[in-house]
């Protein structure tokens, strides 16, 4: 399965079902490795757990899940089943590397989590530690072992099956979440019960959770956000989906269930725009690389344990090569002597010569004796010293954990302002898009205003032509009016003289004179009663009624 996984499945492109696959390879090798029948869960649940197990186990032959990783299950709950799955772990005496131990914890939690058994922390722990760091699970051996119905003492098959599929659906099927919720439709407006799967990029619903008939598909993207919505036409526990080309409006059973959808479509959005892979993928691989890191530190202390060691055998090497050359000495000083013993007689002079050059050997043999000696102490002493360093290193290494610890509950907190972040962020988008809409009705208007402007324009032109032909006519009765104003004037001529004689009388009354000799307009039923003044007054007035008419 890693050579499948690693160069086969991950360059498949298309529509390829992984489950069917695995289920292909599952029925190639259970019969032969699977040896203990019948057992407690049912065959497609036993394919589950091989699937799980594929999923979690190490990138090596054979393949193993240890103790730290199956054991994750009962982080908060199950620490019963725990103790029991202790015992039978031992009765296997398994063995794995010491890095693997977290995919077993993991394991155990997310079974015992769907089980919703009780909790109890410490005593999770406590038993968490006796399972021993070096042991862990073959997939038969795991399957064998929830199989045999003592793992799950005190739960029915029918609730083992339903802590494995959920665990089956998370893990292998990206289902982050799942349940009944009514929705409603988009032509008829009628409430419907469907069951709704949430996914890393879809929300699927269907008729019923046995997933038979599919009724559609909401796509999750960067731009998609949900909101809670009132209460209304007797609904209760609504919130909106909001997609680019398509609005979901959803009614949970209670407020618990509506928060938890909220929220879980939340994170998977925040984690479509960061492009962050789905959060046990993500915690599988830093595990994963937690695991090499502290396995390489491991062995680099190993590393430098066994330098010190050779250093150390050296050094022995080194003594032993010089105690051997005072044996050595010795035995030559002893032949010396006993040559001189037998010669003293002969050679007195020669003795004592020889003599003053044996104490003097002897002199210098006994420095270097006491100089290898100062050798030895300051390589003993050194040798402490690196042993204390070793534990300063142990005391670095656990103080280097708790860092770790710090650092994850440091991040648990910033995840938490990030999704605050989030929604703030999800308020500010509303907001950019109102005033997107306000922009571009603004935008409409002026449109219209501006099409308004031109037809004013084109009324216009059309009533300067009507004034145009206007003063055509003018022009016709001015002449007309010429003609007029002649015989006005002789007919004035006539009444000169009389006007002359009533002069004297003025005050008794007063004759009718004719109008201003300054040019009068003439219309079609003889002189104007208005100037060309009055006229323009009324052109304007004309035009600003037919403006407000239009």
């Amino acid at each position: 399965m890693p050579y499948l996984n690693k160069f086969i499945l991950e360059k498949v492109q298309g529509n390829f079902d992984k489950v069917e696959f695995n289920r292909m390879c599952w029925t190639l090798c259970f019969k032969k490795n699977l040896t203990k029948s019948p057992l407690f869960i049912s065959d497609e649940d036993a394919f589950k757990v091989w699937v799980i197990f594929n999923f979690l186990s190490e990138d090596k032959y054979p393949l193993v899940i240890v103790p730290e990783e199956e054991g994750r299950i009962f982080d908060h709950k199950g620490t019963g089943l725990l103790k029991r799955f202790v015992v039978e772990c031992r009765a296997f005496h398994l063995s794995a590397d010491r890095s693997n131990s977290a995919q077993i914890e993991y394991l155990l939690k997310k079974l015992t989590e769907a089980m919703g058994a009780g909790s109890h922390q410490e005593q999770f722990e406590h038993n968490k530690n006796s399972l021993g760091a070096n042991q862990g699970l073959s997939a038969w051996e795991l399957i064998e072992l929830i199989g045999s119905g003592q793992f799950s003492k005190g739960m029915d098959r029918q609730t083992i099956s339903m802590a494995v599929n959920e665990v089956f659906n998370e893990l292998i099927l990206d289902v982050l979440k799942q349940g009944y919720m009514l929705k409603k439709g988009h032509r008829r407006k009628n409430w419907t019960e469907r069951w709704f799967v949430l996914k890393p990029n879809i929300i699927s619903y269907y008729a019923s959770e046995d997933l038979k008939d599919k009724k559609g598909d909401i796509i999750l993207d960067e731009n998609c956000f949900v909101e809670s919505l009132p209460d209304k036409d007797g609904k209760k526990c609504l919130f909106l989906i909001k997609c680019l080309d398509k609005s979901f409006e959803i009614s949970a059973s209670d407020k618990k269930k509506k928060q938890e959808w909220i929220q879980a479509i939340q994170t998977t959005v925040s984690l479509l725009r960061v492009g962050s892979p789905p959060p046990h993928k993500e915690a599988r691989q830093k595990r994963k690389e937690l695991r090499q890191k502290l396995q390489a530190e491991q062995e680099e202390l190993e590393r430098q344990m066994k330098e010190l060691q050779i250093a150390n055998e050296n050094k022995q090497e080194e003594l032993e090569t010089v105690r051997k050359q005072l044996e050595e000495a010795a035995a030559r000083a002893a032949v010396e002597e006993k040559k001189r013993l037998q010669t003293q007689m002969e050679l007195q002079d020669r003795f004592s010569v020889e003599l003053a050059r044996e104490k003097m050997v002897r002199q210098q043999m006994e420095e270097q004796v006491a100089q290898k000696s100062s050798e030895l102490k300051q390589y003993l002493q050194r040798v402490c010293e690196l042993e204390e360093m070793y534990k300063k290193l142990q005391e670095a290494l656990e103080d280097e954990k708790q860092a770790r610890q710090d650092e994850e509950t440091v991040r648990k907190l910033q995840a938490r302002l990030l999704e605050e972040e989030s929604a703030k962020r999800a308020e500010l988008e509303k907001w950019h898009l109102q005033q997107q809409q306000t922009i571009l009705m603004t935008e409409a208007e002026k449109q219209e205003l501006e099409t308004q402007r031109i037809i004013k324009e084109r009324a216009l032109q059309v009533a300067m032509q009507q004034l145009e032909q206007l003063e055509l006519e003018r022009k016709q009765t001015l002449e007309q009016y010429e003609g007029v104003k002649k015989k006005l004037e002789l007919a004035a001529n006539k009444t000169k003289s009389w006007k002359d004689k009533v002069a004297h009388h003025e005050g008794l009354i007063r004759l009718i004179e004719p109008g201003s000799k300054n040019p009068h307009l003439i219309t079609n039923w003889g002189p104007a009663a208005f100037t060309e003044a009055e006229l323009e007054q009324r052109e304007k007035s004309w035009k600003g009624k037919k403006a407000t008419s239009e």
